[in-house]
């Protein structure tokens, strides 16, 4: 499959990145289903802010991780308070509340 350059544009600063052959290739190799959203500058900024470490002046309060995922039963897309690890199902808000109704009934 031969790929070529594609343009894309940011989501976070509305410029427009070349999302090239090379890069395509090595999201199909990874099995990546989304092509970037962000540009290298932007990507890198918000890389920056989610792995910043806490400030000591907000010690006492602990970062709430919100993560984006895909509900393992009912396929909606829904976000967890907690980074998901691999091979571990994710449930939307529904699904986990019905799962936990029928696991005490």
């Amino acid at each position: 499959m031969e790929f070529q350059d594609k343009v894309l544009t940011c989501i976070d600063c509305g410029i427009d990145f070349v999302f090239t052959a090379g890069e395509q290739l090595f999201f199909r190799d990874k099995q990546f289903k989304n092509e970037p959203k962000r540009c290298k500058t932007c990507k890198s900024k918000r890389v920056a802010v989610l792995t910043a470490p806490p400030s000591m002046g907000n010690a006492h309060h602990f970062s709430r991780v919100e993560t984006r995922a895909t509900c393992s039963q009912c396929g909606k897309e829904t976000t967890v308070p907690f980074r998901p690890t691999q091979g571990r199902p994710i449930f939307c808000r529904e699904c986990f509340t019905q799962k936990r109704n029928v696991a005490t009934a």
